[in-house]
Order: structure tokens, then C-alpha cells, then sequence
């Protein structure tokens, strides 16, 4: 048998060369379209156009209005609460997976779903018998709306992380708030963990700002609420900043505070990546001790704010994120592989 020619072998390839061009494209649900609009702008593309609204029955509806057939398409979208456009938490989960499960059926390439805040972190493990493991549930939902991958900050806990069997990219605010405080030019700090499961996630915080460490003694003996003890280290006569994942209600942080300057401490700041603020939370930090409250934006803040909550924008450490997945690049090279903190 002769030996096949190179023009043979070309006509017996087993792939058809074409040319392709990737496409990133970028759509916003209407949890937090602010932070999309700054990622956009910050990537040079404009966010696409998708139809989102709720019905007086309350069900949630969707549409892409233009192709993204082969596109890797990036939905921004915080599993919370936006009260400017009449958004519930449940309400952005389902607009989420509605969105994610719309693109798939619209043959995109890859859907990447971007909750820089994700929704029931908090119920991660049963606390009491016969409680679901909430946050298990809303991975296994989002990986069946068909995400690709997940790009999130801060998790509450970082074995969240293994509930979903797709990559989870995970960010972390830390070095843009340790950053901010390194500007402030504060003396004598303190970096204070408000409980024992934040200690590790201070710590890191405080070698970044050359500060001590010290640790409150809190329990919990209910959902949303907390007894705030004592101080384990030093406080006194320096400036202290409790440093947590997110702000709720913000009774445990005012009552942390307070703990705080009981114990001598001059000043107290607070730092913390999700600013729920939900309830009486406002009402909380005017009444509390706190210099400033620095938060970023992955949640937008209702309107009447206390003057003294400082946001920082988390939209250039995602955009970098977004541009890295979208040209295969390593994602943990933006935080020098210290981003699982945990």
C-alpha cells in the first residue's frame, strides 16, 4: 500500500480549522446594575440589552434581546435585595438562574454567573435538627440552571466552595480594605475579630496593616442574635477596627464596638465586604461609637446611609477577574494566590 500524500492527509484531518473569535459579552440583572454599569465601562463594553420584570403575580420574566449564540456571557447579578427597583433576595436568586438557564437555551459558549454576594452563605451547615443546608441547595441550583463557573467575594465560609462541582473563582475584598486604612495613617491599631470563626480572616488583615490582634467573646443563641462578652487581647488606648465578612442587622457590631471602647480603646473603626444593612440597621449605626464603616459595593445601599458608611467599589478587582476567565488567565495571580483565606 502506498504512502498517503500531504494532500491526503490534510483531507483525512479530524477537525475543521475555522477561524474564531471569542466574544465576551456582559449583562446585568437588576440586583445591583450600578456595579455592573462600573464593570462595563471598566472593560470597554457596553452591558447587552435583556429584558427583566416582574409580573403582578409576582413570577420573575427574562429575555436576551440579541444573539449570544458563541459567547462566553458574564451575568452580574449579587443575590440580594435591591429595594430602588422593588427586588427581593428570593427574587435575584430566581432572575439569576432564569437569566443563566435563558443563555444556555440561547447557545452561549460559556455562562459565567458573578454574585460578588452570595445568597444563604450564612446557612451552610445544620445548626439545629431538621434545618436544610440552604447554601448546598442554591449551588446545586445555579450549577442546574446551567452556570459554567461562578465568580463570588467572600464567602462566609470558604467550604461553600465544595458544594458546587463547577470552578468557583473566589475574590476577596481584604487588600482593598486593608489598603484604605493604610492610607488613613492610623496609629496604635488593633485589628479586633468579632468572633472566634473570624480570626484567621483578621489576622491576615492585621499583618497587612503592621497591627496587633485581639478577639471578642460572642455566642449566639439564636438566628440574628448575639451576646457580646469580653475582649481577649489589648484594646486599650489604641484604635481598634472589627473586621467581618458582612453587616446585617449590625446589633452584634454596635454591641462589639461598645465592647470595645468599654475596654479602653480610644477610637473604633469597622470594615466589612457585604453591607446587607437590612432592619433596624441604620437606625443601629447612628446610635453606635464607630469613626467610619467601610463597605464595599456588592450590595447596593438603600437610600439614607449614615454619613459615616464609606463605599468602596469592588468593580476594577472583578473586571480584572471577568478579563482573566475570558482569556483562560490565572485568576489567583490578582491576589498573589492569597485569596482562599479561610
Amino acid at each position: 500500500m502506498e504512502p498517503m500524500s500531504a494532500l491526503d492527509t490534510q483531507m483525512a484531518s479530524t477537525s475543521l480549522p475555522i477561524e474564531y473569535d471569542k466574544r465576551l459579552m456582559l449583562f446585568s440583572g437588576r440586583a445591583n446594575p450600578e456595579l455592573a454599569a462600573k464593570i462595563a465601562d471598566k472593560l470597554g463594553v457596553d452591558l447587552g440589552p435583556v429584558t427583566l420584570k416582574t409580573f403582578s403575580n409576582g413570577e420573575v420574566y427574562c429575555r436576551f434581546e440579541e444573539s449570544i449564540r458563541g459567547a462566553d456571557v458574564f451575568i452580574i447579578q449579587p443575590t440580594c435585595a435591591n429595594p430602588h427597583v422593588g427586588l427581593t433576595a428570593n427574587d435575584a436568586l430566581m432572575e439569576l438562574l432564569f437569566m443563566i438557564d435563558a443563555a444556555v437555551g440561547a447557545s452561549a459558549h460559556r455562562v459565567i454567573a458573578v454574585t460578588p454576594w452570595f445568597g444563604y452563605s450564612r446557612q451552610d451547615k445544620k445548626s439545629a435538627p431538621r434545618e436544610p443546608i440552604s447554601a448546598r441547595l442554591v449551588a446545586k441550583m445555579i450549577e442546574a440552571a446551567g452556570a459554567d463557573r461562578v465568580l463570588t467575594m467572600d464567602l462566609h465560609a470558604g467550604q461553600i466552595q465544595g458544594f458546587f462541582r463547577k470552578p468557583v473563582d473566589h475574590m476577596t475584598a481584604l487588600f482593598m480594605l486593608t489598603q484604605y486604612f493604610s492610607d488613613l495613617g492610623l496609629h496604635d491599631l488593633v485589628v479586633v475579630a468579632p468572633d472566634a470563626g473570624r480570626v484567621k480572616l483578621n489576622k491576615k488583615f492585621a499583618s497587612k496593616i503592621g497591627a496587633e490582634l485581639a478577639i471578642l467573646d460572642k455566642e449566639r443563641p439564636a438566628q440574628q442574635v448575639a451576646e457580646i462578652g469580653y475582649v481577649i487581647g489589648d484594646v486599650r488606648d489604641k484604635t481598634a477596627v472589627i473586621v467581618d465578612d458582612m453587616i446585617d442587622t449590625a446589633g452584634t457590631l454596635c454591641a462589639a464596638g461598645q465592647t470595645v471602647l468599654d475596654a479602653g480603646a480610644k477610637r473604633v473603626y469597622a470594615a466589612a465586604t457585604h453591607p446587607i444593612l437590612s432592619g433596624n440597621a441604620y437606625e443601629n449605626l447612628r446610635g453606635a461609637p464607630f469613626e467610619q464603616i467601610v463597605v464595599t459595593d456588592t450590595i447596593p445601599l438603600r437610600d439614607g446611609a449614615p454619613e459615616n458608611v464609606r463605599v468602596l467599589s469592588c468593580a476594577e478587582l472583578l473586571t480584572d477577574s471577568i478579563r482573566r476567565i475570558f482569556t483562560d488567565d490565572s485568576v489567583s495571580e490578582v491576589f498573589g494566590g492569597e485569596n482562599q483565606l479561610f
